[in-house]
């Protein structure tokens, strides 16, 4: 088996649009830098994912500097948002739980507004040291996620989606793959392990970095949403649900915590440390 390398890094500025890659990417506490900290939210102020406008995965929101981003997608004209002033906040609701968050320009809101036809706006979490715990059942005090579903990180393996894509190809929607890594909108993916290594890992070092492995992740009706035409399938759901569960959950990856802070890059080795 040769050594396990990061083999790509990619982030999210708004959560649920198009994933970006990186060649590298700072880990701070709470995530990947830029990671996550924007998100759209109903007129509800209720957190607004693929899950329910699968035509966020045609939008894009490059970074800027100083944290702001560069709104685009299909049908619409280029919008940039700058870091909104923390002087208002509203209670944003994301999986039953309440966070604060920023209200970015008005302009924003109608920009997203126009594409997802749909009445919405943008949010900007302002203070992730302290917004939004992770999980105490799965987390040291103190720790904290961005707009991540509820973990700093996710990492995959390409082995893995080897043999999920093998089990598909056994399956009745065949037809339907191979699948893509990035229908699980992972940070970081890793090759040169076995298939299903990472159900055994509990603490792992990308470069100079280290992560605790929280729990597997539960899959959604996301992984079915072709990230290039928001058109939706049966996989890998159905395969997952046959093959991959645990705790009542389909599953595929590893939510992952950072032990400390640092940069990884594409191209480090990975060590199994625990």
């Amino acid at each position: 088996m040769p050594t396990p390398v990061l083999r790509s890094v990619h982030i999210h500025p708004v959560k649920a649009m198009r994933a970006l890659a990186r060649t590298e990417a700072e880990v701070q506490p709470w995530g990947l830098a830029v990671d996550r900290r924007w998100t759209v939210v109903d007129s509800a102020n209720k957190v607004v994912t693929q899950r329910r406008h699968p035509r966020m995965a045609l939008a894009t929101a490059e970074p800027l500097p100083g944290g702001g981003i560069s709104l685009s997608a299909p049908g619409r004209p280029t919008l940039a948002v700058e870091v909104p002033r923390p002087s208002t906040t509203v209670t944003v609701e994301i999986f039953d739980k309440f966070v604060e968050a920023v209200p970015a320009d008005p302009a924003a809101a109608a920009w997203l507004s126009a594409y997802l036809e749909s009445d919405v706006r943008l949010v900007h979490m302002d203070a992730p040291e302290h917004r939004r715990p992770v999980d105490p059942d799965y987390a040291l005090p103190g720790e904290t996620v961005s707009f991540a579903d509820g973990y700093p990180l996710l990492v995959t393996t390409t082995a893995s989606l080897d043999a999920l894509n093998s089990l598909i190809a056994q399956g009745d929607h065949a037809d339907e793959g191979p699948l893509p890594m990035n229908r699980f909108r992972p940070n970081l993916v890793i090759e040169g392990t076995a298939p299903w290594a990472e159900d055994g890992w509990k603490r792992l070092a990308v470069g100079e970095v280290t992560f605790r492995v929280a729990r597997p992740c539960g899959r959604c009706v996301v992984t079915t949403t072709n990230q290039f035409t928001a058109e939706r399938g049966k996989e890998p759901l159905r395969t997952l649900a046959r093959h991959r569960t645990s705790d009542g959950r389909v599953i595929f990856g590893q939510n992952l915590v950072p032990e400390h802070t640092g940069t990884v890059r594409v191209g480090d080795a990975v060590k199994i440390l625990d």
